[in-house]
């Protein structure tokens, strides 16, 4: 059987910025992100919730900074967990300096909304002291209003030119350690922009689809949004956007890269979506296999069929698999069947052999 060839995808040169160890743009792996739903303030809450999607693989993390005691919680947070920080700032420059001065390892924010040049001067000297990069973090929401006016509304190209106003000012300021992110609540917008922005700067873009929605429509709208514009090669860092515990963001987030065979973290489970010729509970088999390999960071490819007719030879280039007859399941590896498995074995004995691969 001919050797599946992987696609490449030419990916654009972007300058790069470093969070905290983290590199961004230049060719750099394309990092995937998420950002707490926790009262900032509340210390404890926020690391627990840290460290769950550190757990998950999140390489990134944001947190709302909305007054000085969040600003504050910052250096706990900084102690209890490893992944870099970036405070999420909005109106109060004062904010952002106190962030930095926390131990944050990055600021998002719009330099147009914290006040006239001198609080932005404030801000950017205080991030070159601190080495810290900037997001300027541009949403179809909240555009400026003369730029809502000159374009009729929240266009593509008026969210370009409130990004590059926005790089305008922290030029001004002689400041480039800069990454952008431009976001639409649809896909054909924030496509767009991103297709435009791309064009007329060489700054790391942060790629996602804001207020997405709820697990399904988010994840529709995530991966359709966000894979399109990684398959041209547009994207340095990535967050999917869902009402939900973000550590499904991060999961997400990986499955997209996966599937463009961008990035390979931990398994990829492959099933399939069950017929009349299924004798085993498959959901809740898959189920179980997910939930127990979460934090599992081998690349294996995994198979879990629901039959023995078509499962082994439809997955032969996994790398191990179960299926199910109806009275017992078979252990495959590359497709030729190795072990005979009682059904209620199946999950156990698939796991410890995934296990073995990990090692």
């Amino acid at each position: 059987m001919p050797q599946h060839k992987k696609h490449v995808i030419n990916r654009r040169k972007t300058r790069q910025v470093k969070i905290g160890q983290v590199r961004v743009g230049g060719f750099a792996p394309i990092a995937v992100q998420s950002m707490t739903n926790t009262q900032t303030q509340d210390a404890v809450s926020t690391i627990a919730q840290i460290n769950s999607l550190e757990a998950a693989g999140c390489e990134i993390i944001r947190i709302a900074v909305p007054d000085q005691e969040a600003a504050a919680a910052i250096a706990e947070i900084k102690k209890k967990i490893t992944i870099p920080l970036i405070a999420d700032i909005h109106f109060d420059y004062r904010l952002a300096i106190a962030s930095a001065k926390a131990g944050a390892d990055g600021l998002r924010l719009n330099p147009g909304n914290i006040g006239g040049l001198k609080k932005i001067k404030a801000v950017a000297q205080c991030a070159k002291d601190h080495n810290l990069p900037i997001r300027i973090g541009v949403n179809a929401g909240s555009l400026e209003k003369d730029i809502l006016k000159q374009y009729n509304g929240a266009t593509p190209e008026g969210m370009v030119e409130s990004a590059l106003r926005h790089v305008a000012l922290l030029d001004q300021c002689n400041f480039d350690q800069i990454k952008i992110s431009i976001k639409a609540s649809d896909v054909p917008r924030t496509v767009e922009a991103y297709r435009l922005l791309s064009n007329s700067c060489d700054f790391p873009l942060h790629v996602g689809v804001t207020e997405a929605g709820g697990l399904f429509p988010g994840i529709v709208k995530s991966a359709l949004g966000i894979g399109m514009l990684l398959a041209e090669g547009i994207g340095d860092t990535i967050r999917v956007s869902l009402t939900r515990d973000p550590v499904e963001e991060i999961k997400v987030g990986f499955e997209i890269l996966k599937a463009l065979e961008i990035r390979q973290h931990g398994p990829e489970i492959i099933s399939c979506p069950t017929c009349g010729r299924c004798n085993l509970d498959l959901f809740k088999i898959v189920e179980d296999v997910e939930k127990a390999l979460m934090t599992n960071k081998t690349p294996l490819k995994l198979a879990i069929m629901g039959c023995v007719v078509n499962g082994p030879g439809e997955a032969r280039e996994a790398d191990l698999g179960i299926a199910g007859s109806k009275d017992n399941g078979v252990l495959f590896k590359k497709g030729k069947v190795i072990k005979i498995i009682k059904h209620d074995q199946l999950v156990d004995v698939f796991l410890e052999e995934v296990a073995k691969l990990s090692d």
